[in-house]
């Protein structure tokens, strides 16, 4: 069987995955941040671990720095609800093995895990053109300032806002409350200057976030 460790800084989320995962699984612990991720990693010797992007303490990419920085050798697939590119490439390089989106199934996931433990590379179809795309360009990635000024969350949010999601709908999809995605939203408009909305969603169209 495959041992895995589960790190999402949301409880309710890494119970319905361990619900979900086959019998080819065995779920050896959960992290809910950098600081337990690296404990838990260092004390249970998973074969591979589930990694959220965005949580408390710097993220899936911190995670990686530190322990794939240790020399460890074990591997890494990213779940995460964000589909974006610089998600997607920061992990990649950062040594993640695959990187699949949280609308994955119970049978796909579990797949997905035993192919990352024999050594393959995993991504949610859409997301490999963004890792090939990346690692085929020579030219790096262009400084967007107004962008950079905005946390993970807040760019999580914005991406949602942009496709059309309901403030209710974004906080289903985001595990929070309607108010702290309204609190995002006033903090987007602030950073970026911007009055409603819909001038948020150009925005991120044009940045080509959505």
């Amino acid at each position: 069987m495959v041992k895995v460790l589960i790190v999402d800084d949301h409880r309710l989320f890494r119970s319905g995955v361990r619900a979900e995962l086959g019998s080819q699984i065995e779920v050896v612990g959960e992290a809910e941040d950098v600081e337990s991720a690296v404990a838990a990693i260092e004390s249970l010797k998973p074969d591979v671990i589930l990694l959220d992007v965005h949580m408390p303490g710097g993220g899936g990419q911190e995670v990686l720095r530190r322990v794939l920085g240790s020399g460890s050798s074990v591997r890494f697939l990213a779940l995460s609800v964000s589909d974006a590119a610089e998600d997607v490439i920061g992990v990649i390089r950062g040594g993640a093995r695959g990187y699949v989106t949280k609308t994955i199934s119970g049978r796909e996931l579990t797949d997905a895990i035993v192919r990352v433990s024999e050594g393959d590379a995993v991504f949610s179809p859409r997301l490999a053109g963004f890792v090939l795309d990346a690692f085929a360009s020579t030219e790096a990635p262009s400084i967007d300032p107004e962008l950079d000024s905005l946390t993970t969350r807040e760019r999580e949010v914005l991406r949602l806002i942009a496709r059309g999601y309901a403030y209710k709908e974004i906080a289903k999809e985001l595990f929070i409350s309607v108010k702290t995605v309204e609190t995002h939203v006033s903090s987007v408009l602030r950073k970026l200057q911007l009055s409603n909305r819909h001038e948020l969603s150009r925005w991120a169209t044009a940045r080509r976030l959505v």
